[in-house]
């Protein structure tokens, strides 16, 4: 199975032209996930175990990747790979998923880092591109993302991305055979468009 960096490679694309992009920065394209992605998208995951667990648990064989991508065929779910311009290594994978319309139009943001690129910045501006398209595109108005207390790299990327706590929930997930408590978060679109306003004017100076 042909990996994203075979194909662009055969094909004389760059990252920065693929059809599939979502959003941009001048390090980070974000696309969805593709079937072809299946093989370095695993061989993240294989090198990135030590950062992940205890807190996420990503697909690690073929099969559960296959999972992945069946249910983010569907109209209530998108996962999100947030990909390094000038190689197409894959940085960081995001998920937008139980994506509830009608009066809501709300849905869970959930996101895992490669252990390559953690801590440069890269899921930081991932991240920005990934709530610009839920609420620009998707049409979403709020976005919550639930996170383990402990998990100190996740809600600070949380809080940096404008995102604000909401409340606890004790037990609220079953994560490698434990009910563990997690931290709500959330932001609506209007918060997001002052949070990117407020980012604007601070780079401006």
């Amino acid at each position: 199975m042909k990996g994203w960096r075979r194909i662009r490679d055969e094909l004389g694309l760059t990252p920065v032209t693929s059809a599939s992009a979502l959003g941009a920065t001048e390090r980070v394209l974000l696309r969805a996930l593709e079937r072809s992605d299946c093989e370095p998208f695993l061989e993240m995951v294989r090198k990135s175990r030590d950062l992940h667990h205890p807190w996420a648990y990503p697909p690690e064989r073929p099969d559960q990747f296959e999972d992945l991508i069946a249910r983010c065929r569907h109209a209530d779910s998108e996962c999100l790979l947030a990909c390094d311009r000038r190689t197409g290594d894959i940085a960081g994978v995001f998920t937008v998923s139980q994506i509830i319309r009608g009066a809501f139009q709300s849905a869970y943001l959930g996101y895992y880092a490669s252990a390559q690129y953690a801590g440069r910045g890269y899921m930081r501006e991932a991240v920005a591109l990934v709530i610009d398209y839920s609420f620009g595109p998707l049409g979403l108005h709020r976005l919550e993302a639930n996170i383990q207390p402990t998990n100190e790299a996740s809600i600070a990327l949380a809080i940096g991305a404008g995102l604000r706590l909401e409340g606890y929930s004790p037990r609220y997930l079953l994560i490698a055979g434990r009910w563990r408590d997690h931290e709500r978060y959330a932001i609506t679109r209007e918060e997001h468009a002052e949070h990117s306003r407020r980012s604007k004017q601070v780079q401006l100076g």
